[in-house]
């Protein structure tokens, strides 16, 4: 019982994500209880997908054996998916002259891009 009770604390951090000011929950009324239901299911597959990429950039950590700089500048094997987001937050695609350019590219954030799977390699390639 107790191995149960502890095996709660990766889901309720989880449910953290989702109470977060950033994810904007708080400021959506709803009066139906059909679109309560469907903002709870849209919350929990956002949920899954934000666990499911968490659990393939630190599988992809572990299998090469290197680490990335967590917010502190410390090298980690365990990042959550929110300091990645928070580490392409500054990036943009600038059109100068006709020209498409991505400013703020640097090493470290490719080399992030690289533990993603292919899908997401293909999106920013598409930019770069």
């Amino acid at each position: 019982m107790l191995s149960e009770y502890k095996a709660q604390q990766s889901c309720e951090r989880g449910f953290a994500f989702l109470k977060d000011p950033l994810f904007f929950a708080d400021s959506i009324f709803l009066k139906s209880p059909e679109r309560i239901e469907s903002l709870g299911m849209i919350m929990g597959l956002c949920l899954m997908v934000y666990t499911l990429a968490q659990r393939q950039i630190r599988a992809a950590l572990r299998e090469s054996k290197s680490t990335i700089k967590n917010q502190l500048g410390k090298a980690t094997y365990r990042p959550t998916l929110r300091w990645i987001f928070q580490c392409f937050q500054c990036i943009h695609l600038v059109e100068f002259n006709n020209e498409k350019h991505v400013s703020n590219w640097t090493q470290d954030r490719d080399f992030i891009l690289n533990l993603l799977p292919d899908d997401c390699l293909r999106y920013y390639q598409l930019i770069r």
